[in-house]
C-alpha cells in the first residue's frame, strides 16, 4: 500500500481518538451535570403570554427531548427526582418576514420565544443551570399544503420541538 494512502486512511481515526481524549464530544451528547443526577422532574411551564396552550406544548416537547436522550429518567413527581426543571414562557411573537408574491399571504415567519428557566436539585437550593432570559428565535417557511390550516398552531408545535432540543443541550452542556 502506498504510504500516502495509508496515512490518509488512518487520519480520520487518529483525529477521532485525539478529540475524544481531549474531552470533545458531539453537541448534545455530553453532559456537565453531576453524575448523581439520574431522575428529572419537569414541572409544567407557566404561561405569561396571550397564546393559549403554549405552556403545554413546550412542556411536552421538553419532556420528549429528555426521554429521547435516554440518559436521564423523567419522573412524575418532584419527590422521585434528583433535579427539577421549572420555568415559564414569558413572551411569544410571530411575524411574517416573507410573503407569497401572488396572494400576499405570509409564507415565511419569524418566531421569537422568551422564557425564564431554572434547573436545580430537589434536595436543596443548588441551582445547576439558570437562564432568566432564555431566548429562542427561528424562521419557518410554510408550503401550500398549510394554506388551509392555522399556521400559528403549526408554528408553535415546530418551535416547541426546536426550543426543547436547544434548551436540553444548553442544560446538559452548561451553556
Amino acid at each position: 500500500m502506498d504510504r500516502r494512502v495509508a496515512i490518509a486512511a488512518l487520519t480520520p481515526a487518529l483525529l477521532a481518538a485525539t478529540l475524544a481524549g481531549c474531552g470533545y464530544g458531539l453537541v448534545g451528547r455530553t453532559s456537565s451535570l453531576p453524575p448523581d443526577i439520574e431522575e428529572i422532574y419537569i414541572e409544567p411551564l407557566g404561561n405569561r403570554t396571550l397564546r393559549e396552550q403554549i405552556d403545554q406544548e413546550f412542556t411536552r416537547a421538553i419532556t420528549d427531548e429528555f426521554i429521547r436522550r435516554q440518559r436521564y429518567r423523567v419522573v412524575n413527581s418532584m419527590e422521585e427526582a434528583d433535579a427539577v426543571l421549572v420555568g415559564e414562557v414569558t413572551s411569544f411573537a410571530v411575524r411574517p418576514v416573507g410573503f407569497d408574491p401572488t396572494e400576499g399571504r405570509g409564507s415565511e415567519y419569524e418566531i421569537q420565544v422568551m422564557a425564564s428557566m431554572e434547573f436545580r436539585r430537589t434536595d436543596g437550593d443548588e441551582v445547576l443551570w439558570k437562564q432568566p432570559y432564555y431566548q429562542f428565535r427561528e424562521n419557518y417557511t410554510f408550503d401550500d399544503s398549510a394554506a388551509f390550516t392555522n399556521r400559528e398552531d403549526q408554528a408553535v408545535i415546530e418551535v416547541a420541538d426546536e426550543f426543547a432540543q436547544t434548551l436540553v443541550i444548553d442544560i446538559l452542556e452548561g451553556f
